[in-house]
C-alpha cells in the first residue's frame, strides 16, 4: 500500500509500505476512505514529540471501512463504515475506569505517533470496539473526519477544562482548526464575549463568520492591551490557548481574570515562562489535558441533529496520492489559507 512516512526532523515521503496485519485479537483493519493532517503533525515533523521515531506512518484522524477484524472484536463486522478515534482505549485499564482514554496504559495517542496511523490506504486500530464508532446513515464523511480529533480536542482541553460558562468572557489565542473548532463548541454554554486573537486577519475574519464577537489581531505587539480595553481591564474568565508555542501561553498568563481559566490546548515542544510572580495572587486555574474524546458520542448527536457544521473548517481537499501537496498548503496556511484539508485516499 501507499502510505506517507515520517523519516526524522523535517522529513516525510509518500511512498510503499507494507500492509498492516491483525496483531491481537481486539484488531481491527480499516480501509482508509477519508483522512486529514493535524497540526500535531507538524510538531512531530519539527521533531517536537520524539515518542513518534522515524519509520512511522503518520496520521491519527478518518474515516473508513473495516477491511478485517481479531477474533475478540464483536462490536464491528467487515464492510461496516467507521469513524476512527485519534484516541484508542482499552476500556478496562484504572485510566480508562476514569474516562481518560489518552492515558490508557495499552492505548492512548497511539495512532501516528507510536505505532502506524491513518494517513495511508489500510490502517490496523487497537481495541477496535472502544476505539471506533459506527457512522450513522446519511452521515457526511468529511464532516465525521473532524470529530476524529479536532473538535472534541478543542471542546474537551478547551471548552470544558476551561469552564466556559453563560454569560461569561472567553478568548481563544490562535484562530487555526483546534482554535476554530473549540469557538464551535464553545457556543454550546452560550459565553457572553468570545475574543478571537491571532497574527492572521484571514483566520479572524473566519472567527467573525464562525461566531466570535471580537476579533484582535496581535502582530503589533498590543493585543493585551486592546483586550483589556475590551474588558473594561479585568481580563477574561477564560483564556485558551491554542498554538503550542511559549508567546501564546504567556499571553494568556496575561489576559486571564482575577479567579478566571487558563486552559492549554497547545502541543508544547519547548519550555514555556509561568509568572508566578504575578499569578501567585490571582486566584486562576492552569488545566493541561490531551483529548480523551469521551464527548464523541454527544458530538456524534449535536452533528446528526445538524446543530454544529464542521465541514465549515474544511478548506482543501486532495487525494492521497498528492498528499506531500497537502501538506506542503497545511504547513503554509498564512499563504494557502487552509484550515483543514481532506484527503481521500
Amino acid at each position: 500500500m501507499k502510505a506517507l512516512v515520517y523519516h526524522g526532523p523535517g522529513k516525510k515521503a509518500f511512498e510503499d509500505h507494507a500492509r498492516p496485519q491483525i496483531a491481537a485479537p481486539t484488531d481491527a483493519i480499516v480501509k482508509i476512505t477519508r483522512t486529514t493532517i493535524c497540526g500535531t503533525d507538524l510538531h512531530i515533523l519539527k521533531g517536537d514529540l520524539p515518542s513518534c521515531q522515524p519509520g512511522r506512518i503518520l496520521g491519527h484522524e478518518g474515516v473508513g471501512v473495516i477491511d478485517s477484524v481479531g477474533s475478540g472484536v464483536t462490536a464491528f463486522k467487515v464492510g461496516d463504515r467507521v469513524l476512527i478515534s485519534c484516541v484508542s482505549a482499552c476500556g478496562r485499564c484504572e485510566f480508562c475506569r476514569k474516562g481518560m482514554f489518552s492515558h490508557c496504559t495499552t492505548g492512548g495517542w497511539i495512532l501516528g505517533n507510536t505505532i502506524d496511523g491513518t494517513q495511508a490506504e489500510y490502517v490496523r486500530t487497537p481495541h477496535a470496539d472502544t476505539s471506533l464508532y459506527p457512522i450513522p446513515e446519511g452521515a457526511d464523511e468529511e464532516a465525521l473526519v473532524m470529530l476524529s480529533d479536532i473538535l472534541p480536542t478543542g471542546f474537551e482541553c478547551g471548552v470544558l477544562n476551561g469552564k466556559v460558562q453563560p454569560g461569561a468572557t472567553l478568548a481563544i489565542v490562535g484562530a487555526g482548526p483546534i482554535g476554530l473548532a473549540a469557538l464551535l463548541t464553545a457556543q454550546f454554554y452560550s459565553p457572553g464575549e468570545i475574543i478571537m486573537i491571532d497574527l492572521d486577519d484571514n483566520r479572524l475574519e473566519i472567527a467573525k463568520r464562525f461566531g466570535a464577537t471580537q476579533t484582535i489581531n496581535s502582530s503589533n505587539g498590543k493585543a493585551v492591551e486592546t483586550l483589556m480595553s475590551l474588558t473594561e481591564g479585568r481580563g477574561v474568565d477564560t483564556a485558551i490557548e491554542a498554538v503550542g508555542i511559549p508567546a501564546t501561553f504567556e499571553l494568556c498568563e496575561e489576559i486571564v481574570a482575577a479567579g478566571g481559566v487558563i486552559a492549554n490546548v497547545g502541543v508544547h515542544g519547548v519550555p514555556v515562562a509561568l509568572h508566578l510572580e504575578r499569578l501567585w495572587d490571582r486566584n486562576i486555574s492552569i488545566t493541561t489535558r490531551l483529548v480523551d474524546t469521551v464527548s464523541t458520542p454527544m458530538l456524534l448527536k449535536v452533528l446528526k441533529a445538524q446543530k454544529i457544521d464542521p465541514t465549515l473548517l474544511i478548506t482543501h481537499r486532495f487525494k492521497l496520492a498528492d498528499i506531500l501537496d497537502a501538506y506542503d498548503t497545511f504547513a503554509n496556511a498564512a499563504k494557502t489559507k487552509a484550515l483543514k484539508v481532506i484527503i481521500e485516499a
